[in-house]
């Protein structure tokens, strides 16, 4: 056989080709998922069409038929972190769908810690973005809220989905172990005779817990929908 002649199939089936020859194409959905890898591991800012394609294996330019440009790629990893979060359940209580949904929410925004930022960054109002903000209102409204509380309670369960999560995000450590590291190296520069609560506070993150299990996102939130309940049942 010459050289350069390839081998002829007498049949359908399929060429078995070396391992180097069998490569993914390159397709919308593999550049966004290598841009949402990239956002996890080294930051939003470290996505740019050069960096994709360096973690593709190929030219920044073919890129191109596949995405915009680099707003393009941070609105489609939103888009695919948004994807994440459960919508509430229809066929569960409104407290327990939205309690649910906004677990949800805080679980996806610290698993992308810059998604949350990222967010509310970019205008763009979503098609998945638009499936919250009309099935929360629909919950609300179908278990009896009015318009004007439904309004309120909206508002209230999200900016506390989100106020919480950037505050729980900008705190330097990131797991129980490294806060009491941080407590315990605070309580030594802390005179206890004049910041006596502060103290106590600074040892509670130190002890191990004896509450009921919940979180500090779980608590606040249903210290929220406590709120919204007696609300509703006093209209």
């Amino acid at each position: 056989m010459h050289p350069q002649q390839h081998p002829v199939v007498s049949d359908d089936r399929p060429v078995d080709l070396p391992e180097f020859e069998r490569v993914e194409p390159l397709s919308r959905d593999r550049v966004l998922r290598a841009a949402l890898g990239l956002a996890d591991a080294r930051g939003i800012e470290s996505v740019s069409m050069r960096r994709l394609g360096q973690e593709l294996g190929v030219e920044a330019m073919s890129l191109y038929h596949h995405v915009s440009n680099k707003n393009d790629i941070r609105d489609g990893i939103v888009n695919i972190v948004l994807h994440e979060i459960e919508e509430p359940a229809a066929d569960s209580d409104w407290r327990s769908a939205l309690r649910q949904t906004a677990l949800s929410s805080h679980e996806a925004f610290v698993r992308h810690r810059w998604a949350c930022v990222e967010m509310l960054r970019l205008p763009t109002v979503r098609p998945v973005r638009l499936r919250w903000m009309e099935t929360v209102p629909r919950t609300l409204r179908e278990a009896g809220f009015s318009p004007e509380l439904t309004h309120h309670a909206h508002h209230a369960v999200e900016s506390y989905i989100t106020g919480f999560t950037l505050w729980q995000l900008s705190m330097p450590f990131e797991t129980q172990e490294e806060l009491a590291d941080i407590a315990g190296s605070a309580l030594r520069d802390i005179p206890v005779d004049r910041y006596p609560y502060v103290v106590e506070h600074a040892r509670q993150h130190m002890a191990p817990s004896t509450g009921d299990g919940r979180s500090e996102f779980e608590f606040g939130l249903d210290l929220v929908l406590d709120g919204l309940q007696r609300l509703r049942e006093a209209k």
